[in-house]
């Protein structure tokens, strides 16, 4: 045998042998690999029930069943109220669902919210908050998610009391009118063609609200340029905060930030920032001066930072968060009620006859709409109630969280669990609301239905502790601008459209498609759109 071959021959005998020991050393690996899995699984569902053991003799909500690891977060569809409703179907007006290592309760019917938000409203007075949400407000230091407690009645009693009271509202009413009008002329030019009223809209509320944080301190093009900024941002920012985030429901992967979440909200936050310090910047320069004529938000809340004693000083996170608030909160959910009420009226002429015969019959054909007048207008208060009945601005509200292990609707909801109130599904419940799907604002003439939360029938601005900061500031600005826009022109959709009413879930409920229609000036004197 030559050298050679002898050389082959062990060669391919080495080969083979390798080749072997690795076969077997990947099978080992593999059964190994599977054993494990299967260990850890059994962990798992072991530390599952341990966790969410019963505290009592009672059990868990029932629900679907979940996966090893994920729950039922596979199965999650992105429209959550109304996939929520689904399921409501099949396992009741209470249920819950794994999300990760997370427990979610879904509620559904009156009696159970009324539970959560009234018989235990302290126990449930706590948000979970969310990854993006924390990001958003300078780490959750704001009133949507600081914890119920001493701070977060303090940050509640300066905006209630200081910034969203009806007397400080009064007082800055002429910024609300010469808005309002701005977008009247612009409608007024755009006669005839096709406009975007939600967008337009959206700028008018982003616009006043501006106006009323900071508006001696910017004015002319550097405002009209904050507010196109603004809109981009807040569209993007309420987006983000309504997609569910896998940081959220396994807070050890949180640094991971698999879904790029958090690195989007944190550029868009960091954008906010930069508007907020320019602002802050300006205002602290104007008042270096002597500068002192101008009374916003701003100018109170820095001054309330600087002298205010230990139970009400700010921290510059928590007055930035405020602001925060304000944009976030107070734009975007406002413009996406009127914008699904125009779209509502328009669908119905005849509605839209009704709203603007009661309107000359109090404002006149020859005069402008003022905000004295609203309280004269129960048909159009019933048009918005109904709007915010089939469109509530937060269909699950904001998720909250009990601070101990509790008991709803005879099942045990155990400490840390994410509570999602489906105020979308108990506004159409049949059995509550006749022909529920009908937009019929005649159901809230002559009825005691309000805003308050007390009714848990109607409750779309939420209840108890927790309810929207906002509700006095939201119901003017609703109010006003679809007076104002119905008793000046006639909508009709562009000719050949058709109008589409389908939604889009979010954090905040918006319409899917953007509200598309040709104004027509209905009053005779053109001076009144100047």
């Amino acid at each position: 045998m030559t050298p050679a071959l002898h050389f082959f021959q062990n060669l391919q005998s080495s080969i083979c042998s390798w080749w072997v020991k690795t076969s077997q050393e990947k099978h080992e690996f593999s059964r190994l690999f599977f054993t494990l899995s299967a260990v850890f699984a059994l962990f798992w569902y072991a530390w599952m029930f341990l966790k969410f053991k019963n505290r009592s003799s009672l059990p868990l909500p029932p629900g679907p069943k979940g996966l090893p690891l994920v729950g039922n977060l596979l199965a999650l569809d992105p429209e959550l109220h109304s996939y929520f409703s689904g399921l409501s179907k099949i396992y009741g007006d209470i249920l819950k669902l794994r999300l990760g290592n997370k427990l979610g309760i879904v509620i559904s019917s009156p009696s159970l919210a009324s539970e959560v938000l009234k018989v235990q409203d302290v126990t449930f007075a706590n948000r979970d908050v969310p990854a993006a949400g924390r990001i958003a407000t300078y780490g959750g230091c704001d009133i949507a998610w600081t914890p119920y407690g001493p701070e977060w009645r303090m940050l509640r009693k300066i905006c209630v009391l200081k910034m969203l009271s009806n007397t400080t509202l009064d007082s800055v009413y002429a910024l609300r009118r010469r808005e309002v009008r701005q977008t009247v002329g612009h409608f007024y030019n755009k006669v005839g063609s096709p406009v975007n009223i939600g967008e337009q809209i959206f700028l008018t509320i982003l616009n006043v609200i501006t106006s009323m944080m900071w508006g001696g301190t910017v004015e002319g093009e550097e405002r009209s340029s904050l507010g196109s900024e603004f809109r981009e941002v807040v569209s993007e920012m309420t987006e983000l905060l309504g997609k569910p985030n896998v940081s959220d429901f396994y807070p050890g992967l949180a640094r991971f930030d698999l879904q790029g979440i958090a690195k989007q909200m944190d550029g868009l936050a960091r954008r906010f920032d930069g508007i907020f310090e320019r602002m802050i910047y300006q205002r602290l320069r104007i008042e270096k001066v002597g500068g002192d004529d101008c009374k916003d938000f701003l100018q109170f809340l820095l001054r309330l930072k600087e002298g205010g004693d230990s139970k009400t000083s700010l921290t510059m996170n928590q007055l930035k968060a405020l602001l925060m608030d304000m944009v976030v909160g107070g734009s975007d959910t406002s413009s996406n009620t009127i914008e699904f009420a125009m779209a509502e009226i328009m669908n119905q002429p005849e509605l839209m006859n009704k709203i603007q015969q009661e309107l000359e019959d109090v404002v006149g054909e020859n005069n402008l709409v003022e905000e004295s007048h609203i309280y004269k207008l129960p048909y159009l208060q019933a048009a918005v109630k109904e709007t915010l009945r089939l469109h509530p601005a937060l269909p699950l509200l904001i998720p909250h969280c009990p601070s101990e292990t509790c008991t709803v609707g005879g099942y045990t909801i155990p400490k840390g669990s994410r509570i999602f109130v489906n105020v979308w599904a108990i506004h159409r419940d049949p059995s509550k609301w006749e022909n529920p799907l009908k937009f019929d604002p005649e159901r809230f003439l002559n009825t005691k239905w309000d805003f308050s939360g007390n009714d848990f029938n109607y409750f779309p601005f939420g209840s108890g502790r927790r309810i929207c900061a906002g509700i006095q500031m939201a119901e003017r600005m609703v109010m006003y601008s679809l007076a104002t826009l119905l008793h000046s022109f006639d909508w009709v959709v562009p000719r050949g459209e058709k109008l589409d009413l389908s939604e889009k879930f979010g954090i905040v409920l918006k319409k899917k498609t953007p509200l598309i229609a040709v104004p027509t000036p209905r009053l005779s004197d053109p001076a009144l759109y100047i």
